[in-house]
């Protein structure tokens, strides 16, 4: 899931606030989103909510 987030990112696909909905669903689901550690590598910035 990272590395398919991360591309899409990257190629302007997606926004922060979706990487930041994908956060959201690894607090609830483990192992189904993106941690707060993958995001701030993935953006560059600190992951608030």
């Amino acid at each position: 899931m990272y590395e398919a987030l991360k591309r899409k990112y990257e190629m302007g696909y997606i926004t922060k606030d979706t990487l930041k909905g994908w956060v959201k669903i690894e607090k609830k689901l483990a192992g189904r989103g993106i941690t707060e550690q993958q995001y701030e590598e993935i953006t560059k910035e600190k992951y608030t909510e």
